[in-house]
Order: structure tokens, then C-alpha cells, then sequence
């Protein structure tokens, strides 16, 4: 029977079915394969879900409550599409003037742009035409300012004329201002669509608009309070919903993020209020009956408890000297004073310090002397929403350090020394006593109309949007500090910490790379966030949004490639491949020294050696010096590097033996140990130059700890005492990406002396 009372009922049945049961087999598959991508995508819209997954890895499976919650906000939407789809009441169309028929076809129109926005989606981002967002929305802008126009013309019956002019004046500057930031943004005026954008109150005036309109429908009899009702849950969710927040999947579904993408999958109420708004214009007028407004006295003195029951914890504060209902303490009170910024921060000082010093006590002496249903819920509500506040700052305060100043970030508001008075629990207690004492004393008669409560409802409902609601984007989230991201090493003698998670690894990049400026406390699920935003701009490389990136921000894209390349698939596409040429790069040179060593003459001794070593690959210094370690009683007068760089090839000491080589290329190293004293060879040889060296232990081995190089011992068969040692040095030019090349041979044998005896010198310096 419901299918027949409306004009295009049956067809919406079996759409919003049909949606329904699509949303709920998606659902079964996901419980079967462990894999709902596809029912994340089509419920929650959000489909750059490709873009946060790491290459070559599928999402992870989502929780078996998460998928319920999905397949519940599927059956909102289908719910959505019937009351979009259905069309008005069946029957003659009531004839209620031009004006009316306009608003009716603008109100279908906006329907039609919010559903061909959302099948459009996909589209848009596979083919990259995102011009398409700023010619709709030139269009909606359109739109909203007829809008605002025809609500104005028809409400001129029921409706006060100052509520008209002013939901025609906040409504017009707002439409217009979206208007043309649309228009600025296609034609890349930046300056102008700020001014627009700051004119328009970043949408805080069509927030106000809104709120008229419900205020004006809750007065006229056309509408039916759900669909003022539909209004208000649409306008409270636009206000909760922030924007530019997106889900992801990243190596989880971290909480904040992933409740803030399921608002926006069950923000519908917006299209529903549109669609019945029309619907219903079309309707015929309910009669109304005339009811009084003025409820009965009461006795006073329940009434003057209930006026005194908030005055009592202000007592109790100012006589410990603080004025604040709360302070600086919990979620709510943090959001305000270091996320929402310094205006926001000081209109929450202002609620402070009047529920601090009992300042509700006005508001409910107030409601009781008028006793208008108005002002008794607007004041019960009030309190209500007070006592909630001040529960949840007690629940989730901490405990302030004893250095206050680390403690306090944000926006100033409050004194260096700062009593922070009772817990904002007591004043929970007493607000909710007076809003229940308001509820027994002036009860609403049932018979009351449900739209005369709509009036007062709006309004409450958008107090709580706007001062208490925005709150939850501040439950606090871990928070990865410098420190986390530099962990004492393990020779620092700390105990090491746990590893860093792939989201921490990223949090630390976008720190230490300093990118993105990050006040220290910020919550990483903030930082996450942000960044995933940043890798939807990367991704897309639209030539305006980078610009307005760098005009914003002061962030060039190239910039962003190295610190998300762990979030960022696109990114980490561009680092692999750097990291692959890198790899092919140092391969092609790892090959050309290894040609370059193999291709030099070995040497041949003139007398048979007790060890030779011809080390089989390259060698490589850090700073082009290798010298022995070995455990020494004397005191060095001089640095053994001074006098190893006045020679420019080789100094010792009593357990020190320096080797220098030019830093930056590679050497080919050759060790020979003899039994005695080998002749002295010159031929082919750049520099060679004989020393003298006590070995403490007999540990002869040249190392560069630096570098991790290492050559094999010296000296013969680990026999300590003295030695020469006689370095061969030769510079020759190669054909190859390293140009030059260098190799050494080091002969070392026993025998007393510690003279230094230089038999070639280079013809020029290395």
C-alpha cells in the first residue's frame, strides 16, 4: 500500500532494493574471501582506496564489525534513494504559484547534481577530468542562489520578515561567494577566490542559511517535522564531517580516519531534506489548530533550586580563586585551544569563564520567568549539552606536568598559574539536576505539535555542532616524536626501543624532512592523514592543484616524492626506479674497478716472499687513510697524519702505521711479507717511499673503520718488533666512468731502523 501513495513509488522500491541487495552480497563475498575492497569502495564512495595500498599488496581484510557497520550504511542509502526516487504524494498537484514550482524544479536540480556527483566519481578520477568538479560546481552555485532567492519569495506568509531578510542576505552572500570561488578556482585567480572564500565565511554563512530555513520550515505548515527533523541531522553531520578527510586503508583502519570516511558514506540527509522539501511543497496545507505558548507557574521554590544548583560548584571554584568551568583539561577544551585556532580558542574562554562563575543560572531564571515551550527547551537542552561537555573534560583529563609551559601548547588563554578548581564533573551533576528540575516542573503536552519543537530543536542541534561535536576530531591519537624517530643506538649504552611501524617510519619522514612544518604534539593520525591528502595531489600531478600547493603551502610536488614514498604508491614508484638506476649505476662501476684492477700487470718479486696477497676486489677508503691499531705504552709527540700528509704517502709510529690514498677513487692493493730485505724496485711506480715501524703485537693490519675496509696482516707470521715497510704508489689513467684509478703494494719485512728513506717522488702532487 506505501508503493501506491506516492507517483513514482514502486519504481523506488525496486532501486532502493536493488542497491540494498547489491550492498549485501558484497557483504557475503567479503566475509567468504576476506577481501571488501569493492564493498568499501561502492558504500563509502572512496575511490582513491587504490592509491593507499602498498604496491603489490591487497588491502587488508576488513573487520567482521566494520563490515557490518558497512552493510548498515548501505541500507541508509537505499533508504535515501526511496525518499530521493518516490516523488511526491499521489494525486492532483496542488497549485500553489510560479514561485513554488521554480523552487520546486531548483531543489530536483540540486538532487540531481549531489547524485550525478557521486556516480560521476569514478569517472572523473580514471580519466583525470577534474575540471568537471569546478563546471558543476559553477552550476550548484547557480543554483543556490536561486534557491536562496525563491525560499525567500515563499515564506513571505508564515515567516517573519526579518528571519526572510536575513536567510536572503547571509544566504546570498554565501551562494554568490561560492560562485565565484568556483569561477576564480577554473580561472586560476588565487587572490580573488581568497577574498570570496573569506567573504562567504568558509561556508559558516550557508551553515546559517540552513539553519533559518529549518527555522522557517518548523514555522509553516507546508513541511512535517522529519523533514525538519532529516534537515537538522544534515546540517549537524556537514558540521562534524571535516574537510578533505579521506579513508584508507594504509597498514590498517586507523579509527579516526576510517569513522570520519563512514560520516561521509551516511551524510545522505542533505539529498533527503532536498528531495522532501520539494515533495512535499507539493502537498496539501495540514490544517492548524491555535495553541498557547505561556506554560503555567509552578510553585518557586523547586524553581529557585534549579536556578541555584549551578551557582553552587561556581562558589566552590571562586573560593579556591579560579573562574573556569573546566581550564586546561580534556579533549574538548584541547580541541578548542590548540587545533581550532586563536578566534575559536577565545569564544571557548568566553563559555569557560560564564559556566565558571554560574553564568546558567541566568539562562534557567530567565526560561522560568517566560515559560515559552521556546525558551524551557532551548534552556533544558543548553544544560544538557553543558553536563555532557563537562563529563567527557573530566573522563578524559590528564595530569599536568610539573613544568606547566611543556605542558601548554596552543593558543594562550589561559594564566601562567592557574588553579584549575573542582573537577567539571560537579558541574555536570548540577547542570543536569537543574535541566531534569526544568523537565518535571513545565512538562510538554503531548498533543503539541511535533514542528512547534523543531523551532528550538534547530537551534540546539546546531550549538551542538558547532561548539561541542568537533571535539571528537580530537580524540587523541599517538603521537611519534623526534625522539621516536631517532632511537639511541645500541653502543649509547640505552636499552633499544620497539620498532618503528610503517605508519611511524612515515610520520618520521615527513619530521625529519621538514616538508610540511608539524608543531611538535601533533597527533599522528593528523600527520597521516594529511599526508595521504598530499598523495592524492601527487598522484593526480594537476597542474593547478600544484600550484595552488605551492601558493598555500610553500611545497613544490618534487619535494614530496622521498618522504611518501612509503604511503604513497605514485611516490614510491619514482623512488624504486631512482633506486634502481641508482643500483644499475654502482653496479656498472663496481664492474669497470673490477676491470680496471684485473687489467693491471701483476707485480713479480725478485725474491721469493713468505706471503703475497693480492686483495681479489677493489678497495675503497673514506677518507683516503688506512693505518694500524695496535696497543702502544708511548706518547706521541706529533700526529702520525701531519706528518703521513707532509710526505703525502706514508708516517708511523710505534703502533700506528698511516697509508694515504687519493679519497675518491678505488685502489688495487698488493701485500708481500718477506723474510729479509727485499731489493728496491722504482719501474712503473709513481711514489714509493720506506719506513720504519714497531709492531707491539704483531698485528699489522691496515683498516679504515669508516669505510669497513680492511687488509690482510703484515707482518710475518704474527711476530711482533721491528719492521720496514715500503709503499708503492701509482696513479694511471683509466677508460671508464672512474677516469683514473690508483694501486698500491706494500712491502713490509724485518729489520731495525726507523729512518725514512724516499726512493721515487711523484712528478706532481695527487
Amino acid at each position: 500500500m506505501a508503493m501506491r501513495r506516492y507517483r513514482l513509488g514502486r519504481i523506488a522500491t525496486l532501486i532502493a532494493l536493488g542497491y540494498f541487495a547489491v550492498v549485501v552480497v558484497l557483504g557475503v563475498i567479503s566475509l567468504i574471501t576476506a577481501e571488501g575492497g569493492l564493498l568499501w569502495k561502492v558504500v563509502t564512495r572512496d575511490f582513491l582506496l587504490d592509491w593507499f595500498s602498498d604496491p603489490g599488496e591487497s588491502p587488508p581484510a576488513i573487520p567482521g564489525g566494520l563490515m557490518v557497520v558497512l552493510v548498515l550504511i548501505g541500507a541508509l542509502q537505499a533508504w535515501a534513494l526511496w525518499q530521493v526516487l518516490r516523488g511526491r504524494v499521489s494525486g492532483e498537484l496542488t497549485e500553489r504559484g510560479r514561485q513554488v514550482g521554480l523552487l520546486r524544479l531548483a531543489l530536483y536540480a540540486g538532487v540531481g547534481y549531489g547524485l550525478i556527483s557521486i556516480a560521476a566519481a569514478p569517472l572523473v578520477y580514471a580519466l583525470e577530468i577534474y575540471w568537471f568538479w569546478s563546471v558543476t560546481g559553477i552550476l550548484s552555485g547557480c543554483l543556490q542562489v536561486a534557491t536562496v532567492w525563491l525560499f525567500f519569495v515563499i515564506l513571505r506568509d508564515t515567516v517573519s520578515r526579518g528571519l526572510r531578510l536575513f536567510s536572503l542576505v547571509v544566504g546570498a552572500v554565501a551562494a554568490v561567494s561560492s560562485l565565484g570561488g568556483e569561477i576564480t578556482d577554473l580561472l586560476d585567480l588565487r587572490t580573488a577566490g581568497q577574498i570570496l572564500y573569506l567573504a562567504g565565511g568558509y561556508g559558516h554563512l550557508w551553515l546559517a542559511w540552513s539553519v533559518s530555513i529549518l527555522i522557517a520550515q518548523a514555522k509553516d505548515p507546508r513541511w512535517s517535522a522529519a523533514t525538519v527533523w532529516t534537515g537538522v541531522a544534515a546540517q549537524v553531520i556537514s558540521v562534524v564531517q571535516p574537510s578533505g578527510t579521506v579513508g584508507f586503508f594504509g597498514s590498517g583502519f586507523p579509527s579516526i580516519q576510517t569513522f570520519f570516511t563512514l560520516l561521509g558514506a551516511a551524510s545522505v540527509f542533505g539529498l533527503v531534506w532536498d528531495a522532501r522539501t520539494a515533495h512535499e511543497l507539493a502537498g496539501p496545507l495540514p490544517e492548524r489548530g491555535a495553541v498557547s505558548d505561556r506554560m503555567a507557574a509552578r510553585p518557586w521554590p523547586l524553581a529557585a533550586v534549579a536556578v541555584a544548583l549551578p551557582l553552587i560548584p561556581a562558589a566552590v571554584n571562586l573560593a579556591q580563586g579560579s573562574f573556569h568551568w573546566i581550564g586546561p583539561r580534556g579533549v574538548i577544551e584541547h580541541y578548542f585551544r590548540v587545533e581550532a585556532g586563536s578566534g575559536n580558542a577565545l569564544s571557548w574562554l568566553v563559555v569557560d569563564v560564564f559556566v565558571g562563575v554560574g553564568g546558567p543560572a541566568l539562562l534557567i531564571l530567565a526560561a522560568v520567568l517566560r515559560r515559552t515551550r521556546r525558551a524551557l527547551w532551548f534552556t533544558t537542552s543548553a544544560l544538557v549539552i553543558a553536563a555532557a561537555v563537562g563529563f567527557v573534560s573530566a573522563l578524559t583529563a590528564t595530569t599536568a606536568p610539573e613544568e606547566f609551559d611543556d605542558f601548554y601548547e596552543g593558543s594562550q588563554i589561559y594564566g601562567d598559574t592557574l588553579p584549575l578548581g573542582i573537577s567539571p564533573a560537579w558541574y555536570g551533576v548540577a547542570l543536569l539536576a537543574s535541566a531534569l528540575l526544568l523537565a518535571f516542573l513545565y512538562p510538554t503536552p503531548l498533543t503539541r505539535p511535533a514542528r512547534r519543537r523543531m523551532l528550538v530543536i534547530a537551534q540546539v542541534a546546531t550549538l551542538v555542532a558547532l561548539v561541542v561535536v568537533p571535539a571528537a576530531d580530537l580524540a587523541r591519537s599517538p603521537v611519534t616524536t623526534a625522539e621516536d624517530c631517532a632511537p639511541p643506538e645500541p653502543w649509547e649504552g640505552q636499552p633499544e626501543g620497539p620498532q618503528l611501524t610503517r605508519d611511524q617510519r612515515l610520520v618520521c619522514s615527513l619530521r625529519q624532512s621538514e616538508v610540511i612544518r608539524l608543531a611538535a604534539g601533533t597527533p599522528d593520525s593528523m600527520i597521516l592523514t594529511h599526508a595521504r591528502w598530499l598523495c592524492g595531489v601527487y598522484t593526480r600531478n594537476d597542474p593547478r592543484e600544484v600550484a595552488d600547493l605551492k601558493a598555500t603551502q610553500g611545497i613544490a610536488r618534487d619535494a614530496l616524492t622521498y618522504p611518501l614514498a612509503e604511503v604513497c604508491p605514485s611516490a614510491g614508484a619514482v623512488v624504486s626506479a631512482a633506486a634502481a638506476e641508482s643500483d644499475r649505476e654502482m653496479q656498472e662501476w663496481e664492474a669497470d674497478t673490477q676491470r680496471m684492477c684485473d687489467t693491471r700487470p701483476r707485480h713479480r718479486p725478485l725474491i721469493r716472499p713468505a706471503k703475497v696477497v693480492r686483495m681479489k676486489e677493489p678497495q675503497w677508503t673514506d677518507y683516503g687513510a688506512v693505518e694500524t691499531y695496535e696497543e702502544t705504552e708511548e706518547a706521541y709527540e706529533e700526529d702520525v697524519l701531519d706528518e703521513a700528509q707532509d710526505d703525502g704517502l706514508v708516517a708511523s709510529r710505534p703502533g700506528n702505521l698511516m697509508v694515504l690514498t687519493h679519497p675518491d677513487y678505488d685502489v688495487c692493493v698488493t701485500l708481500e711479507t718477506y723474510a729479509r730485505r727485499p731489493p728496491v724496485e722504482t719501474k712503473g711506480w709513481d711514489h714509493v717511499v720506506e719506513v720504519g715501524y714497531e709492531s707491539p703485537a704483531g698485528d699489522m693490519v691496515l683498516r679504515d673503520d669508516l669505510s669497513g675496509t680492511e687488509f690482510p696482516n703484515l707482518s710475518l707470521d704474527g711476530r711482533a718488533g721491528h719492521y720496514r715497510v715500503r709503499v708503492h704508489y701509482d696513479w694511471f689513467d683509466w677508460d671508464g666512468p672512474q677516469e683514473a684509478g690508483q694501486r698500491l703494494l706494500i712491502m713490509a719485512f724485518p729489520a731495525k731502523g726507523g729512518e725514512r728513506v724516499t726512493y721515487r717522488k711523484p712528478a706532481q702532487p695527487r
